[in-house]
């Protein structure tokens, strides 16, 4: 991915841990330069606010990934 001139279909996006709720990485879908939305909290493609993280590719890899937004991309 360019950071200059590329816009991005899906970026991923960390959630905070909220009470008995995980941190998870979430998908985003954003029509935006990558340098515009780094760090921005935005909405989920499962309804979640969460950071994004252009330094992180989605579908991102572990067990702490947002089942929704697995199914949804």
């Amino acid at each position: 991915m360019t950071v200059d001139t590329a816009t991005l279909t899906h970026a991923a996006a960390r959630s905070r841990a909220h009470g008995p709720t995980a941190a998870l990485w979430h998908a985003v879908e954003v029509h935006r330069l990558a340098a515009e939305v780094d760090g921005a909290c935005e909405l989920t493609l499962c309804g979640a606010l969460a950071r994004v993280s252009v330094e992180q590719s989605w579908p991102v890899n572990g067990r702490d990934v947002c089942p929704t937004c697995r199914s949804l991309v």
